[in-house]
Order: C-alpha cells, then sequence, then structure tokens
C-alpha cells in the first residue's frame, strides 16, 4: 500500500462515533448548510418506507439534520412509490426529471436526473434495499462534510454478511473493483467499500461529475473526485453492518462487466469498442446464450445542462 494511502486512512477513516450527532448539528447550524438525502428506488416496497420513516423520525423530526428526504422512482410496478409517501418521503418519478432528454434504465441515470429535484448543499444517497436500516448511515457520512471543509466526499464502510456469514457480501468489490483500484488507482486502494451505494457529497463536487448510467457510476464518481479534488478531499466512515438483498451470479456478472467498462473508459477514452456480455442458462436443449449489452452511456456534468443552471441562478 503506498505511504500516501496510509496516512490517507489514519487521517480520513472514521466511525460515526467520532462525531456526535449534537456537535454535527451545531456545525450545521454555524455554517448554514443544508442536507438532501435521496433514495433511488426500483421496486422496493418492502424496505424503501421503514428507511423513509427512520430518516423522517431521526433526523428531521426529533433532531433538524435533514433538510429534504426525496425518493426517486426508476419505474415500479410495486407500490414503491405508495410507500415511500405515506413513511413521509416526497416522491419524483424519473422521466418526470428533465423530460427532454428520455430516461434510460439505470441507478447512475437516477441518481444524476436527482441532482435537478433537490436544494441541499450536501446530498446524501442511500439505497432503498436495506434492512435494519440506522439513520447512522446518513449522519456518519454527512457529518465530515459539515464539520470539516476540507472533506467533498465521504463513502459510508461496513460489514457486509453473506447467508449469515460475515463479511462475504460484496462479492463485485472483492473480486472486481478493489483488483482494479489497486492496479489503476492505487490512491483509492484504501476504500473498505468503493462501490457501497451510501455516500454523501457537496454539491459543488456532483454537479461536475460525470454520471456513468448504470452500476459504474460509484467506481466512476469515486476515480472522477479524485482527479478533481485529489485524496485529502475524500473520507470514508465506518457506520456498522449493512443487511440487504443479494443478486445472484448472473445478475454479479453484469455488474462487474460495467464497472470493468466504466474503468476502461476512465482508462483509455475513444479507443474501445462497445462491449457486451454473453452468459449461459441451461434451457430444455442444453446452455442457452443470453447476451446483454454493457453499460456503457454517461450523463455529462450536471453544470452543462441549462435547465439545471437556469434553476441554480433563480
Amino acid at each position: 500500500m503506498l505511504e500516501e494511502v496510509e496516512r490517507w486512512l489514519s487521517t480520513r477513516s472514521w466511525s460515526a462515533n467520532d462525531r456526535p450527532l449534537h456537535q454535527i448539528l451545531a456545525a450545521k447550524q454555524r455554517t448554514g448548510q443544508t442536507v438532501s438525502v435521496v433514495l433511488p428506488a426500483l421496486n422496493e416496497e418492502a424496505t424503501v418506507g421503514d428507511i423513509a420513516a427512520v430518516i423522517r423520525h431521526d433526523l428531521m423530526r426529533q433532531v433538524p439534520l435533514v433538510d429534504e428526504l426525496v425518493v426517486v422512482d426508476s419505474g415500479s410496478t410495486d407500490r414503491t412509490s405508495e410507500v415511500a409517501a405515506a413513511a413521509g418521503a416526497r416522491v419524483v418519478h424519473r422521466d418526470e426529471i428533465l423530460p427532454r432528454l428520455p430516461a434510460v434504465p439505470g441507478k447512475g441515470e437516477v441518481l444524476w436526473r436527482s441532482l435537478l429535484v433537490t436544494r441541499g448543499d450536501i446530498v446524501c444517497f442511500v439505497d432503498a434495499d436495506l434492512r435494519d436500516f440506522s439513520s447512522d448511515f446518513v449522519s456518519g457520512i454527512v457529518g465530515p462534510l459539515l464539520t470539516d471543509p476540507d472533506v467533498d466526499l465521504v463513502k459510508a464502510m461496513y460489514d457486509r454478511p453473506l447467508a449469515g456469514a460475515a463479511g462475504q457480501g460484496g462479492r463485485v468489490t472483492e473480486l472486481m473493483a478493489r483488483p482494479l483500484l489497486n492496479m489503476h488507482w492505487p490512491q483509492l486502494a484504501g476504500f473498505v467499500q468503493p462501490l457501497g451505494g451510501e455516500y454523501a457529497a457537496r454539491r459543488s463536487l456532483l454537479e461536475q461529475l460525470p454520471f456513468p448510467v448504470g452500476y459504474g457510476v460509484e467506481l466512476g464518481m469515486l476515480v472522477d473526485a479524485l482527479h478533481l479534488v485529489g485524496l485529502d478531499a475524500l473520507a470514508q466512515v465506518d457506520v456498522g453492518v449493512r443487511k440487504h438483498r443479494h443478486q445472484d451470479g448472473q445478475a454479479l456478472g453484469r455488474m462487474a462487466a460495467a464497472i470493468y467498462r466504466t474503468a476502461q473508459l476512465r482508462l483509455a477514452r475513444g479507443h474501445l469498442i462497445r462491449p457486451s456480455l454473453t452468459q449461459f442458462e441451461r434451457g430444455s436443449d442444453g446452455f442457452e446464450p443470453r447476451t446483454y449489452s454493457v453499460d456503457t452511456e454517461e450523463r455529462p456534468p450536471m453544470v452543462e445542462i441549462a435547465e439545471y443552471m437556469k434553476r441554480r441562478a433563480a
């Protein structure tokens, strides 16, 4: 590990307990910064309501840490929107945001569009499939941004159990993302959960970043943020244990391909063919191929979107 990373681990890796809530609130009042929490959601009726309810109760009613809570529904066919609204979140449908630009499927697409329907100086993203959710996931990663002006982006780190076994979750992280980062961007080797969906950042940074539309958004954001603001502006906070729905092996394969493609684009832009991934499923006549296109599209920095700049100037 680079000496720079070892130093970073000692100065930019914290626990949620390092910043008590009263300290975070005092910093928020002193600086006047506002906080938006965004939950990207697709068919998450079983969990999105509990997450929204905890955030609203703990961080909006009991203490005024979060100023707005927005669920962006990316086309759910279940009761995700109704459940989220009943729990107190403002629900916005992906296709209603920037309608002149047809939406494409993908988590990164939703996160990118969320910048147009939120106003917080700090934007906190939380996946909508978490179980046993704690508000520490939000206060823990927002805290450094409110208390330290030199920090621009904070990732949550946590244990990820799989089938009851501690530390066995995050398979794409260990098999794809971590090797890529260690080999090509070793300054980022200290991130425990580089692909984690819980992170917070200053709007002033997010609006300058391109957003891969699919699963590559987290890796792409880390790499681009490193180049834009440097390692010392990035941090991570331990928030305990993350429990969520795990995907099957083939879905993980598609995720890994999208992440690899995101890395490729950053290593050699303009010199790669459009990739695809073929997987196999056993059918009545043996193994049958299934070919998927890999996410390659990226949305430009939000500061290049006229509607966003018009709203910001208002």
